[in-house]
């Protein structure tokens, strides 16, 4: 559907905290998905990772760098991001991180053309 959850996190953030991230803002929001889409970041590729995956049944697969519907739309989002993000650090500084939520709304909340809706519209009608 489109719909993206941004979450404050360090590079360095040990992988039990992203799992406790991932179960808190992924999982209890929607159940476990029935796939993932990953750009191959070290993290998603860990054997933690894939096993946590197949403990929920989660189908993880690896997008490509030939395989543009997938690199795409992940780039368009990360761009997007990126582009939300320098915005609010420009009006509100080092305090930006406690306006990532208005972000992930306003994400959410804007029309695709490719799916002719917004993400939360899509998903919640």
């Amino acid at each position: 559907m489109k719909s993206a959850h941004f979450l404050p996190m360090r590079e360095n953030d040990p992988m039990e905290k992203l799992m406790k991230l991932y179960k808190k803002e992924v999982v209890t929001r929607h159940g476990v998905p029935v796939s993932i889409i990953s750009d191959r970041d070290c993290r998603f590729t860990s054997l933690f990772w894939q096993a946590l995956h197949k403990a929920l049944g989660t189908r993880l697969d690896m997008s490509t760098a030939y395989h543009p519907e997938t690199v795409g739309q992940s780039e368009r989002t990360i761009q997007t991001l990126e582009d939300m993000l320098r915005a609010c650090v420009l009006d509100f500084g080092k305090n930006w991180d406690r306006h990532l939520l208005l972000v992930e709304f306003s994400y959410n909340n804007s029309y695709h053309t490719s799916i002719k809706a917004a993400p939360f519209e899509a998903l919640y009608g």
